[in-house]
């Protein structure tokens, strides 16, 4: 794999109904890439246009999809760019885009192919649910991938173009397609890194749904161990 930098590294950040924030997380992510897509999954609101009004190239789908299949358009789209390294990160304003350099460092010092951001170096912010949730399912899916992975549940995550092919194939389409990621990068021997990323929470609305994403991922799991 070549060095990462800013040229060579994509930013794709899925967002729906992220009008308030989506601008201001696409021009910072500007300032430390060169190529930047928006992937708006079905908003019914200003997110695209706030989007473009940041100087960034948006794909809109014609409904909600869901996450996974609003990464996967991402991921489509910029399978013919050339580049070799794709950042995912939220379009609310979770994911510092000033961060982004956390991942490159990590890439170019590992050699891993996939980093993926951890939070759980400093939790003092994270609601106690959120914090017993992620400890958890990290645990969990850590096993089923045979590998540590401190904190499986943060989308802020880097990958090399390879990775993305297999991505795109990941049937999922929701939340849950982020654990699938990891397993599937695993069981191809793909060593898994990580990067110390800050704990952020504002004004975002958690657009994940407890009890059916739950079940969701409860499935997943069975599926995965199987």
């Amino acid at each position: 794999m070549p060095a990462a930098d800013r040229a060579n590294v994509a930013a794709l950040i899925p967002c729906y109904f992220e009008e308030k924030h989506i601008r201001d997380v696409a021009t910072r992510a500007r300032a430390q890439l060169d190529t930047v897509l928006v992937v708006d999954d079905g908003s019914t609101d200003r997110t695209s246009d706030e989007a473009r009004a940041a100087g960034v190239t948006v794909v809109k789908h014609e409904r909600n999809a869901g996450k996974g299949a609003a990464i996967k358009t991402g991921l489509r789209e910029l399978a013919s760019s050339g580049v070799p390294w794709i950042v995912i990160l939220d379009g609310d304003g979770q994911h510092p885009p000033e961060e982004i350099p956390h991942f490159i460092a990590a890439a170019n010092e590992t050699g891993a192919e996939l980093i993926v951001g951890n939070r759980m170096g400093d939790t003092r912010t994270m609601p106690l649910v959120r914090k017993l949730t992620n400890l958890s399912m990290s645990w969990l899916i850590s096993r089923v991938a045979g590998q540590t992975i401190p904190d499986t549940q943060c989308g802020f995550r880097m990958f090399s173009r390879e990775l993305a092919e297999a991505f795109i194939e990941v049937p999922t389409t929701g939340f849950d397609f982020e654990s699938e990621m990891l397993v599937l990068a695993a069981r191809r021997g793909v060593r898994i890194g990580a990067a110390p990323v800050s704990t952020v929470y504002g004004d975002e609305v958690s657009k994940i749904r407890p009890v059916h994403d739950t079940l969701r991922f409860l499935k997943l799991l069975a599926r995965m161990r199987g």
